[in-house]
């Protein structure tokens, strides 16, 4: 078995053509711009472009395909130089009486994600468009990406807008076959052992990812995967845990960098203090209503287990500082690593101190050993502010 970097979560801003996909997405996110990204200087194996649905991008990746730069592979999905491209879609649901929530769909060839654009054409108002709102339940939605041999994974599970537990309902059972959910995507501000404290999350996987809006986001958290080859069968082993494939290493930011973790409060724009109750339900500070539960808070308030389930094949989940938080390290001084050292991900994990402090300095190369460690301090972010590295 070997191993692989995976960021599953990546949004495209624009079509080469410039036609809107992601509205709130840099328009350097383009199809190919990402799997360049990818390969050349982030070092991911693999990376889920998560707005394959629409028809402006399917042309793009066809040229790609008919020209030579990229090729489908036997087990799914589209090889470009050194990583493999997953096909996907992120799909807004609301069912009756719940609040809205996004989910992940993911699938083989284009020729499937193609087949599941005409039929989602159907039961939404922009098919162009990421992240839109489909209007049959979340369970038909589900059965319809399973029936095509694709698999449906949550969305950034906890936060405070569109996901499952942050906007939508109290138990993922009242939206979706729990039993036909292997996997779900954690967020930028939680952790396996947050999310451990939910029982129904017990079986399945978790997964970290950037949900990147520009390339530069591309890998702030992402999956050291455990299997044969790069492939979307594979993948599917690996969400699924078949045979001797799985997550072997998850890594995401520390909770306290997410922008959602903390209670935030919309009337003065402070931060709940984390020793206040748990359930917050007026500010402390201005007295005002009008707060965001932060991620932390919202799993307190539904968590039915004391201790976190943290069964055998969880995997260890390392805290992740990207290198754009790090004090020091600019876009320029970043080029110069990149130079020197290929990827983010050997600056990140595989390069020593001494070689780092000759090209970032002392200073940052120490930095990013901490980060390395879980060791730096941290201050929490909330309501929509990433929280910041203390020095």
């Amino acid at each position: 078995m070997k191993s692989y970097y995976a960021d599953l979560h990546i949004h495209i801003g624009r079509t080469e053509e410039g036609k809107a996909v992601k509205i709130t997405g840099s328009r350097s996110l383009t199809f190919q711009h990402i799997a360049k990204e990818a390969s050349e200087r982030k070092g991911l194996d693999i990376v889920g472009v998560i707005d394959c649905h629409s028809p402006g991008v399917q042309q793009e990746i066809e040229y790609y395909l008919d020209n030579g730069q990229m090729e489908e592979l036997p087990g799914g999905g589209i090889r470009y130089h050194q990583s493999t491209v997953i096909l996907g879609s992120e799909i807004e649901v609301k069912d009756p009486g719940m609040g809205p929530a996004h989910v992940l769909a993911y699938f083989p060839t284009l020729d499937v994600i193609k087949e599941f654009s005409i039929w989602m054409s159907r039961h939404m108002k922009n098919i162009q468009l990421s992240s839109q709102r489909i209007y049959v339940t979340a369970r038909q939605l589900q059965q319809e990406v399973i029936d095509r041999g694709g698999f449906l994974v949550p969305a950034h599970i906890f936060t405070p807008h569109r996901s499952v537990y942050g906007s939508c309902t109290d138990s993922m059972a009242n939206l979706l076959d729990v039993s036909l959910v292997h996997a779900v995507e954690l967020g930028l501000s939680s952790d396996s052992a947050m999310a451990g404290l939910i029982s129904e999350l017990r079986s399945m996987t978790f997964l970290t990812n950037s949900d990147a809006h520009s390339l530069s986001k591309i890998g702030r958290e992402y999956n050291k995967l455990s299997m044969e080859e790069p492939t979307y069968d594979e993948l599917v082993k690996v969400i699924k845990r078949i045979d001797g494939r799985c997550v072997s290493a998850n890594y995401g930011l520390n909770p306290r960098l997410g922008k959602y973790h903390r209670t935030y409060c919309r009337g003065c724009g402070s931060i709940i203090d984390e020793q206040e109750a748990v359930s917050v339900e007026r500010c402390s500070y201005c007295g005002s209503m009008k707060i965001v539960r932060g991620v932390m808070d919202r799993i307190q308030d539904i968590a039915d287990l004391d201790v976190p389930a943290m069964p055998d094949y969880r995997p260890p989940y390392h805290y992740q500082v990207p290198l754009e938080y790090i004090p020091g390290i600019g876009p320029k001084k970043l080029r110069e690593l990149l130079a020197h050292f290929d990827t983010e991900m050997n600056i990140l994990h595989r390069v020593d101190q001494v070689d780092l402090a000759v090209i970032a300095g002392s200073e940052a190369a120490e930095l990013i050993v901490k980060a390395r460690e879980g060791t730096l301090q941290l201050e929490s972010g909330g309501g929509g502010t990433y929280g910041k590295i203390i020095r």
